[in-house]
């Protein structure tokens, strides 16, 4: 029987999807209705010389790991080739904002997720020095909260989208999650962060922001996600 070559979380590009004997046809009916986006594309970017992943984890499928032209040196934290080049273009806008005193993220999360997901999220990165806007703790009571919003997505270097089941249930009521979503796709800083969901499931609710290959906890633990913000945002 053909079987699926599809890592846990799904296929994450069509060329990925278009190599497995099981999925090659289906993929391309699925999602032919999406067939006039585009994504842009980006010039090769420069690495390390991969290393062996030990861990056996799988993203675009591939099993080596390698040191981006970010990391710094000493650094243990390792990234997919397929991670490399989707989170070059963030980091040479996190460069170009080098001189700018703003926050190093901005976390868009589900409501639903702020004392949850969200706040373990923000507890981890921020133990590692990044300066994250999270509404929990920036916006005041009395602060209009659209107001706060705009506020801290135009003072934020990049933004971090906390893909969630509660997140991909707000998205097609066009909460105000939907709205920062439409900020951070309009340019090149936004990292979709998939927890305890998968790829295929947020295709189903916004194939645009699936089209961004980011990072998923179903390949590595929360805290290793957190480790490759900072040293994606460290300047």
């Amino acid at each position: 029987m053909t079987r699926c070559t599809a890592p846990v979380e799904g296929h994450r590009s069509a060329s990925a999807a278009a190599s497995c004997p099981a999925c090659r046809g289906s993929w391309g009916r699925s999602y032919s209705s999406y067939s006039s986006y585009s994504p842009p594309s980006y010039s090769s970017p420069s690495y390390s010389s991969s290393v062996s992943s030990g861990g056996g984890r799988s993203s675009g499928g591939s099993g080596s790991r390698v040191k981006a032209r970010w990391s710094r040196p000493g650094s243990s934290v390792t990234y997919t080739p397929t991670e490399v080049r989707e989170l070059t273009p963030v980091r040479e806008n996190v460069e170009k904002q080098a001189s700018l005193d703003l926050r190093d993220v901005f976390l868009c999360h589900a409501w639903d997720d702020r004392q949850g997901a969200a706040k373990d999220l923000n507890d981890l990165l921020e133990a590692r020095g990044v300066k994250v806007w999270f509404s929990e703790k920036d916006v005041g009571l009395g602060v209009p909260l659209l107001r706060a919003i705009d506020k801290g997505l135009a003072n934020s270097r990049i933004g971090i989208v906390l893909v969630t089941p509660a997140l991909l249930l707000r998205l097609p009521k066009e909460s105000i999650a939907d709205k920062e979503l439409s900020v951070l796709l309009a340019g090149a800083r936004l990292v979709p962060v998939v927890h305890q969901t998968t790829y295929e499931a947020l295709r189903e609710v916004s194939p645009l922001l699936a089209s961004r290959t980011g990072l998923s906890t179903a390949e590595e633990p929360m805290a290793d996600v957190a480790a490759k913000i900072a040293e994606l945002v460290a300047i």
